[in-house]
């Protein structure tokens, strides 16, 4: 026993350093992983935790309709869906002054308001909510200006009331009771806000009770009213569409080109839809002439397309308008009058964006809001266009507004893409800017 025990000491003394520490630390090693194993072994058979929603990469679809303009994506606003939000409107019907009457729904006694609780989402981009505070910013020292009928004043309206959260507004014209023409001044700023009246945005004389029953239009002349401030203004929104379903006698090159519903006047009815190509093509062309060319005083144009009536039944029914929710995709299709004045629009933004590339000083967008406007038949004033309709109880005939749009209510919309597409130039701007900076140094 003795010989052995000397032996072995014999042979450890005699064993190399690496003998040593693998002997030591094999032991140690098998111990440890040994838990390990049972442990995997164990739990192999549960299923991996999912990370949060928040916390996975977003995946761009390759097939969205989203391109890139330089380093700064742009967004398709028209393809997307109305979703509810928890979040409500900017503004009430009493934090702002400059709501007309007609279309303050909250304070004319409407008592469902799930139609302030809905945000547009397209498919391929966030519309982030109207920031007025960045609104501001880029609009420092400009001069922003809404041309057309009551849906422009409609959206102008819109834009004040959320501009109006952050900023104290002073009215500092007005041409009397029918405000047709105004003009706003936010201080903090030095941002002027204009409304000019054009229902047509050419040249013309409307109808009226006193005098004629039809409209006169000069599809060659622009509406001077507007036009000849053209060189003051640095952001001009147009939009018209419903007044060209009056009847109407049109000119061009000085005479009688026809007429849209005229019977006794002797004219040839010719309806009005190439008629409203004309008038949008003159009033984009005339933009374009009197300010392209400038880069260092440039001008963004931007047209809103046709928004849809929701009338159902005689104007003056109590129901002409009683949805209380959006329509669900596809439940509505775009068709008829409303897809047709769209693709007039379109066509000649198009027409008019391949001239504006060979002339600097004009950036040119469409609004693209018919179809996003088309499935909102929940939000019109409706008999709220007067105030409280049926305080004394039901009536058996009512007036309803099913054409213009609650405020606060889905116009708010038209105004966040206005801002979205005016931040996303000033960035590419930006950018372009960089890129030149860093190809001179």
């Amino acid at each position: 026993m003795l010989f052995t025990m000397k032996k072995l000491k014999e042979q450890q003394h005699q064993a190399s350093p690496l003998q040593i520490l693998t002997r030591r630390i094999l032991p140690i090693t098998l111990y440890a992983i040994l838990p390990i194993a049972i442990f995997r072994m164990y739990f192999s058979h549960l299923p991996e935790p999912q990370s949060p929603k928040f916390h996975q990469p977003q995946i761009i679809n390759p097939d969205v309709k989203m391109k890139r303009v330089g380093d700064i994506r742009t967004c398709n606003y028209t393809e997307g869906k109305w979703v509810q939000s928890r979040l409500g409107p900017l503004y009430n019907g009493t934090s702002c002054g400059t709501i007309k009457e007609g279309q303050n729904c909250q304070t004319h006694g409407r008592t469902d308001v799930g139609y302030l609780h809905w945000r547009w989402k397209p498919h391929d981009c966030p519309l982030p909510r109207f920031d007025p505070n960045l609104f501001l910013k880029l609009m420092r020292n400009k001069h922003l200006a809404y041309v057309g009928d009551s849906l422009a004043r409609n959206q102008l309206e819109s834009l004040l009331c959320m501009v109006a959260t952050v900023s104290s507004q002073q009215l500092v014209y007005t041409d009397g009771v029918e405000h047709k023409f105004r003009r706003w001044y936010l201080v903090s700023h030095n941002v002027t806000v204009s409304i000019y009246w054009s229902p047509f945005l050419v040249a013309g004389v409307e109808k009226s009770s006193t005098g004629l029953d039809h409209n006169k239009l000069y599809l060659d002349s622009v509406n001077e009213r507007w036009a000849k401030d053209l060189w003051e203004i640095d952001v001009i929104v147009l939009s018209i569409g419903h007044w060209f379903l009056h009847p109407a006698v049109y000119y061009e090159g000085g005479s009688v080109l026809g007429c849209h519903y005229c019977p006794g006047l002797n004219h040839t009815e010719i309806g009005f839809y190439e008629v409203y190509r004309k008038a949008v093509r003159t009033a984009l062309r005339s933009v374009i002439d009197r300010r392209g060319g400038d880069e260092s005083h440039r001008i963004d144009m931007f047209l809103t397309t046709f928004t849809p009536s929701h009338f159902e039944g005689e104007w003056d029914s109590p129901g002409a308008c009683s949805k209380t929710r959006p329509y669900k995709t596809g439940e509505k299709t775009l068709e008829g009058m409303d897809a047709e004045m769209r693709r007039v629009e379109i066509e000649e933004v198009e027409a008019a964006q391949e001239i504006v590339k060979l002339s600097s000083g004009v950036r040119l967008e469409v609004l693209d809001v018919t179809e996003l406007a088309l499935l909102r038949p929940d939000a019109h004033p409706g008999p709220y266009m007067n105030p409280f309709p049926f305080a004394d109880g039901p009536k058996e005939r009512v007036q309803n507004d099913c054409v213009h749009w609650c405020l606060p209510g889905p116009i708010d919309t038209w105004n966040e893409i206005l801002l979205d597409v005016m931040k996303r130039w000033e960035q590419k701007q930006r950018s372009s800017a960089s890129t030149i900076a860093l190809h001179i140094n």
